[in-house]
């Protein structure tokens, strides 16, 4: 995969049926290091100046999702195994609980699929179950789609 790509993710909430899906697609960077691939991109928020800074890595079946800036966190999914972590964010912060039911990893030449079902835990209670897919292509594929 080459260095500059396109980054899709979408997610769904399983508890609220009449929901949309949440997706943002934006352009990141992206590097393959001593077995894992890593993938760079930032994120706005709305009525803030400052921005989030993104590191999504992942390497044989875990995914993990670290943010700077305005929001922060560092995210572990794993496997049938519950990852605790602070989310900080300008409003204060959140203890929170993940627990991966699913991870699959698809990878080919220009493109990643990553797909994670978890339960999110906040505060030592659940919240929801989530599916969130994650698609990396590079933006010199040659049959570029990101679904």
């Amino acid at each position: 995969m080459k260095k500059d790509v396109l980054i899709s993710i979408s997610g769904l909430q399983f508890e609220n049926e009449g929901d949309s899906p949440v997706e943002i697609i934006t352009a990141g960077e992206y590097f393959y290091k001593n077995g894992k691939h890593y993938v760079f991109y930032d994120e706005i928020q709305e009525g803030f100046a400052e921005n989030t800074r993104n590191v999504i890595k992942i390497h044989d079946s875990m995914i993990e999702i670290t943010k700077k800036g305005l929001i922060n966190v560092n995210m572990l999914f794993e496997k049938s195994k519950k990852n605790m972590t602070y989310y900080e964010t300008p409003y204060g912060n959140i203890m929170i609980g993940l627990l991966a039911n699913r991870i699959d990893i698809d990878e080919t030449e220009d493109k990643i699929h990553v797909e994670i079902e978890y339960v999110l835990e906040m505060n030592y209670e659940t919240l929801a179950e989530y599916r969130v897919v994650i698609e990396i292509v590079s933006k010199d594929a040659k049959h570029f789609s990101l679904q």
